[in-house]
């Protein structure tokens, strides 16, 4: 990989000896700042299904970091595709908006969430519940937006709990 001169990675690059590292352009180390979408996904009694990376403890909303060229409709939909087997209609994700909080698996960084809330057609409606794992997916939770049990909040992201669950808990479900 070819390095232009005068950046900060040619830099590092020649005080090293070893090539530059490229991170994802959805990081930004210099504001300390990780862009995700995460779509949050209600079944009919109203419970949000979060997931469990692989190398996580903790849970948060499905999604993930863009790829380049991509809207974040188009990532919000190819993550949930890829992480739960569940192929999410584009026309049917409600924007949220853009949510902040300290990110789970990045020590000193914010997450930056485009969030979404996804309305199930009545078929995906019916299937919520066989969901499984994919990809670097672990675990899936369904947990109370309103945090009423312990078990809602216990590794929860604080994305979760500080923005989206409240956020969630004060207004009904999209079923167009």
């Amino acid at each position: 990989m070819q390095i232009p001169p005068n950046t900060p990675a040619q830099h590092t690059a020649q005080q090293t000896g070893r090539p530059a590292v490229t991170e994802h352009t959805a990081i930004d180390s210099v504001h300390r700042v990780v862009n995700v979408c995460a779509v949050a996904i209600r079944d009919e009694w109203g419970y949000v299904l979060t997931v469990r990376k692989k190398s996580s403890d903790g849970f948060m909303m499905p999604g993930g970091k863009p790829e380049l060229g991509e809207s974040p409709v188009q990532t919000a939909c190819r993550e949930v595709s890829e992480e739960i087997g569940l192929t999410p209609d584009p026309t049917r994700m409600h924007y949220l908006g853009t949510l902040e909080a300290a990110a789970l698996n990045e020590s000193g960084f914010t997450v930056r969430a485009e969030t979404f809330e996804y309305a199930p057609t009545e078929e995906q409606r019916a299937h919520l519940a066989s969901l499984s794992p994919h990809a670097e997916i672990a675990e899936l939770r369904w947990v109370d937006p309103a945090m009423t049990r312990p078990s809602d909040v216990a590794a929860q992201a604080p994305l979760n709990t500080e923005q989206i669950f409240p956020l969630l808990a004060a207004t009904p479900a999209p079923r167009d």
